[in-house]
């Protein structure tokens, strides 16, 4: 069994720091009077990751409910739900009210994680293609990959490892074939591009974007900010920026690649594993949605939203996960009209983090760090809350929502899996509360 703790480059950061000044402060000294030590090395950073103990002191369910007895009485709580479980072991050991239907926010991604690396290949990557159609006309068809990158060569990309156009385009030039148009061929998805229930207001506010299997920069017209406001029509876009890097100033249109026509450019998505911690550490709508409808296809079922959905719920289901009290409308949580009992977030986060499923355990490499990476970066202050650096967790925040599912080892070296909703109450009020109970798990032993 592989189970991971953080070791706290901070400290040893501040250690190595304070040795420099004062090796710099004796090199400016006079000579030492004889019988001094002569001076030590500067004091280096080495970051490790090790395993966790088998042999870590088993917490016990009334040490855990000692614990958090404080914590969860916050009325910033609001309707709160949760479950705590030894990952270990599996055991639950904390719950209040976890099997009742509870909007999960961007916590859905967790399924969504859970059953792409349960249901795919970790390798796989997808293609985006340009081929040749007729009068010099090229199409840019679309593989259902959002990381494709309308970045310059040597810039940075918002997605890790992503394709670029700009390699199309060079590709395309040292063929040294022709160009007049180009047209986007969308046809590897099928059905609505948004899903009926969200806002498409949305779009413009940064959430979301039309979901077609041709898009770069995951729809941002800010290519690496992340709260950037999408484009209502993605596939358009990286067509118009192929046609750009290529000097071509025709209209963009859509059309469908010839059976069998000549590919004359292609470029690959970093593997799944990447794209599914860069969902996660960035809670990223946009790639959630397109995972599922990977997920989807690879079932053989439809490249649909809806279809998506239904990949997410039966990849669990066939696993052992209980998903009678899920209703998804979407694999992001951005619905308000997604269902999920905090059960069966913590069973998925023990399952990921303990010796069950395996395949899953590369989840917890894109989970947030609390005080650290991704969604977690501003929470969890240090001079506050033991949780920072400690506490790996999926945020999940709308108006009125807010929840929090993760792993944290214990002082005793235990590591532990929680999950943490919280309803009616504003997300700047509740967030805190919720980090609160996971850093008051981080400093018990809970025997």
């Amino acid at each position: 069994m592989l189970l991971w703790t953080i070791i706290s480059v901070v400290i040893l950061a501040l250690i190595a720091a304070g040795s420099v000044a004062v090796a710099l402060h004796l090199d400016k000294s006079d000579e030492l009077p004889p019988g001094i030590p002569p001076q030590p090395a500067a004091i280096t950073v080495n970051p490790q990751i090790k395993a966790v103990s088998d042999a870590a002191p088993e917490p016990t369910a009334a040490g855990v409910q000692q614990a958090i007895a404080a914590a969860v009485r916050d009325p910033a709580l609001g309707q709160f739900t949760g479950q705590i479980s030894d990952a270990l072991t599996g055991a639950t050991l904390w719950s209040d009210a976890p099997t009742q239907p509870r909007v999960p926010a961007s916590n859905a991604k967790i399924l969504t994680a859970s059953a792409a690396l349960l249901g795919l290949p970790h390798d796989k990557r997808l293609t985006t293609t340009v081929i040749a159609g007729p009068n010099g006309r090229l199409i840019l068809k679309g593989a259902g990959d959002p990381t494709l990158s309308a970045q310059p060569t040597g810039a940075d990309t918002f997605y890790t490892d992503a394709p670029r156009i700009a390699d199309l385009a060079a590709q395309i030039r040292k063929a040294g074939i022709p160009v007049t148009s180009v047209a986007v061929d969308t046809g590897a998805y099928s059905g609505p591009t948004m899903e009926r229930t969200w806002d498409r207001q949305d779009i413009a506010g940064g959430d979301i974007a039309p979901i077609e299997s041709l898009m770069a920069d995951g729809g941002r017209i800010e290519p690496l900010d992340e709260y950037s406001p999408r484009v209502e029509n993605p596939a358009a876009t990286a067509g118009e920026a192929l046609a750009t890097a290529l000097g071509v100033d025709t209209r963009v249109t859509e059309d469908t690649a010839p059976a069998g026509g000549q590919v004359v450019a292609s470029v690959t998505s970093a593997p799944l594993v990447t794209r599914v911690n860069d969902m996660m550490r960035f809670s990223d709508n946009v790639l959630a949605e397109t995972l599922s409808l990977e997920l989807s296809v690879a079932q053989g079922g439809p490249a649909t939203i809806a279809g998506g959905v239904t990949a997410v719920e039966k990849v669990l289901t066939e696993h052992g996960f209980d998903m009678s009290g899920v209703t998804l409308r979407d694999a992001s949580g951005l619905s308000y009209a997604n269902r999920v009992p905090a059960a069966v977030l913590d069973k998925l986060m023990a399952a990921a983090s303990g010796p069950s499923q395996p395949l899953m355990r590369s989840m917890l490499d894109g989970l947030p760090v609390a005080g650290g990476t991704g969604t977690l970066a501003d929470r969890f202050n240090p001079q506050t809350n033991p949780g920072a650096g400690w506490v790996r967790a999926k945020t999940g925040t709308l108006t009125g929502v807010s929840s929090l599912t993760g792993i944290v080892q214990t002082i005793d070296g235990r590591v532990l899996s929680f999950a943490l909703m919280s309803g009616g109450t504003s997300p700047a009020d509740a967030r805190p509360a919720l980090d609160a109970v996971a850093g008051e798990l981080r400093e018990c032993g809970c025997r």
